[in-house]
């Protein structure tokens, strides 16, 4: 049985409004988050314990980043563990179309479930490594969230990329080292400084796609 939750609609919905995001998204994201909870406590999915705690650092978090996904068609989440951010992403976008990449068994099996209980039909699972994914079709975006540096998020998962493909990264601060450390053709097209309600860390969307002129 999934736990109660009701007590966190009201700061999610205040999230939620802050994001510009409708307030009916929250019944559908607590759905989700209460799925988790309950994984979690069996299945180690993810370390962060308190479902107040996943309010801000997990749901919001990922959420903050919507503008970016919503503009394209596809989104390949990789190493998506527990379905962050490419669940809330699905859940608040139901027009994009979001691959969910995780290798690890236990989290493939929670993903799948998730999806069937949520009834999320933008949503596919791939239980694979991310080198190894060969999709039928790349993908306009792919996203990660505390995977890896952006070289070695590129290295694992660059070819999932259709031509204008975009990495959308979700880091803390700018990471310097890592923008100055990426090959050609790839460059940084722009970082998006990020506000997460009930979150003070910094937060930015690091956005690279290859350079034409070095493809």
């Amino acid at each position: 049985m999934n736990p109660d939750l009701s007590d966190l609609r009201a700061p999610l919905q205040q999230g939620l409004a802050a994001l510009a995001l409708e307030p009916a998204l929250a019944t559908p994201l607590l759905d989700y988050l209460a799925l988790l909870v309950r994984w979690n406590a069996a299945y180690n999915l993810t370390a962060i314990r308190d479902p107040r705690e996943m309010l801000a650092k997990h749901l919001l978090d990922s959420l903050a980043m919507q503008p970016f996904a919503r503009a394209r068609p596809d989104l390949a989440d990789l190493g998506s563990g527990p379905g962050l951010p490419g669940l809330p992403l699905a859940i608040a976008t139901p027009g994009l179309r979001v691959t969910l990449v995780e290798s690890n068994g236990k989290k493939a099996r929670f993903l799948r479930e998730a999806v069937r209980q949520l009834g999320l039909g933008n949503v596919q699972v791939a239980e694979s490594r991310i080198e190894a994914f060969r999709p039928p079709a790349p993908f306009a975006a792919i996203t990660a969230r505390a995977l890896a540096t952006l070289p070695q998020i590129l290295a694992l998962g660059g070819h999932l990329l259709a031509p204008g493909g975009r990495l959308l990264a979700m880091k803390g601060a700018v990471p310097e080292e890592e923008i100055a450390a990426l090959p050609p053709p790839w460059r940084v097209l722009a970082v998006h400084p990020l506000t997460v309600p009930g979150l003070e860390a910094r937060r930015h969307l690091v956005e690279v796609g290859r350079d034409p002129a070095g493809a």
